[in-house]
């Protein structure tokens, strides 16, 4: 199985195990005399089944993770991190860029009623942290196409 399956897999696994704590939760009290829809018993069995199936493919993601050089000394779980900096970068570079501009498009604006009203100035440079947010964005961009090619070509291990 490639690293990129059981990544899809995982993601089909979490959803299922959501909609069986669901449909589990709604079925584990019921009005005397009624049948519930479903058996609560059977759907908690499920749900652990589908954990410890989740349990057993987080283990071998992470171990293939760990193994799987991108480059020399750069792994691809070293490629996860930096993906998650940028990230994270990103939020910073454009929530500072959004406010030094007056919430554009969050629906804050700075605009005056009247001339006698104090104006607000922007205490950052807004056109240079938008560059550095699109370069922050081509750079994860990039990394993440990395990222995603490894998935599809690398194996996943025991």
């Amino acid at each position: 199985m490639l690293l990129g399956d059981a990544l899809a897999d995982r993601a089909s696994k979490k959803k299922q195990l959501e909609q069986v704590e669901a449909r589990a939760a709604s079925v584990a009290r019921f009005q005397e005399g009624e049948q519930p829809a479903e058996n609560a018993g059977e759907l908690l069995d499920q749900g652990r089944r589908l954990i410890g199936e989740l349990r057993d493919l987080a283990r071998r993601i992470n171990r293939t993770n760990s193994a799987t050089e991108l480059d020399p000394g750069f792994t691809l779980t070293d490629a996860l991190a930096m993906r998650d900096g940028y990230a994270a970068q990103y939020r910073l570079v454009t929530a500072i860029a959004d406010a030094g501009a007056g919430g554009v498009g969050r629906g804050i604006g700075w605009g005056r009623q009247l001339r006698s009203e104090l104006q607000q100035v922007s205490a950052v440079e807004v056109a240079d942290l938008r560059a550095e947010a699109d370069q922050i964005a081509e750079a994860r961009r990039r990394l993440d196409v990395r990222i995603q090619q490894a998935g599809w070509s690398t194996e996943l291990l025991d």
